[in-house]
């Protein structure tokens, strides 16, 4: 993750004056190719990639049901679309679509670039709406990719390096969207945030981020917008 953001340093820092934070989904998606380009590393298992194809191999992937998938990149939202959506009056007159359609604060929600990471097809799909927590091990699950999926009890536990930055994600998510954390989730994402706390890269994606945003992740740290131009 660390080479991703050194990469990316050198074409926002030149342009990130004349960004605008994106207004859709589909804005941030092209923003966040550009973001994370040209040396790319995925969230979920800390695989490289290039364009759209995942180096598979290279990182000891096996995919788990879905080999089409698994060989390309999908952006997901850390906190989920449903979890930002179904606490909100649209979702339950539509769902997503409509929320997308007519509800402004869901709009910014879902096309915040710090809730947004590149990962492995399979990974996004296998994660689906569950929260994050403990499971039990599951050896091999994707070859050499430390993240795991708990169908039955619809949890994931994602791989160490990013426990933290989700949890500080959960934050700024909660506290700038009015997101309710359940009892036991804030729990957890404080014990994670205690555990892993904020490291280089991370400060670096958050300074990047906050130039095309306008704003940073607060539970990260400190931003200097000036740095932008």
């Amino acid at each position: 993750m660390k080479s991703v953001l050194l990469a990316a340093s050198l074409l926002l820092l030149s342009c990130a004056a004349a960004a605008q934070a994106p207004r859709t989904f589909s804005e941030a998606k092209k923003i966040a190719w550009q973001l994370y380009a040209p040396q790319s590393t995925e969230f979920y298992c800390g695989c490289k990639y290039s364009g759209n194809r995942v180096h598979l191999a290279a990182c000891g992937y096996v995919p788990r049901k879905n080999a089409a998938r698994a060989a390309r990149i999908e952006w997901e939202h850390i906190v989920p679309a449903w979890q930002i959506g179904h606490q909100r009056q649209c979702w339950q007159n539509g769902g997503r679509k409509n929320c997308t359609r007519n509800d402004q604060v869901y709009q910014r929600a879902e096309a915040d670039l710090h809730n947004l990471v590149p990962s492995i097809g399979e990974v996004n799909g296998d994660r689906n709406n569950f929260s994050f927590g403990w499971v039990p091990a599951q050896p091999g699950q994707y070859g050499s990719c430390l993240t795991q999926v708990d169908f039955k009890a619809k949890k994931v536990m994602p791989r160490p390096s990013i426990r933290g930055m989700i949890a500080r994600t959960y934050f700024y998510m909660s506290k700038r969207y009015g997101l309710k954390l359940s009892r036991q989730d804030r729990q957890l994402y404080e014990a994670w945030n205690k555990t892993y706390p904020v490291q280089g890269w991370e400060q670096h994606r958050n300074q990047q981020v906050a130039c095309v945003m306008g704003h940073g992740n607060e539970f990260v740290g400190a931003v200097n917008l000036k740095a932008c131009s």
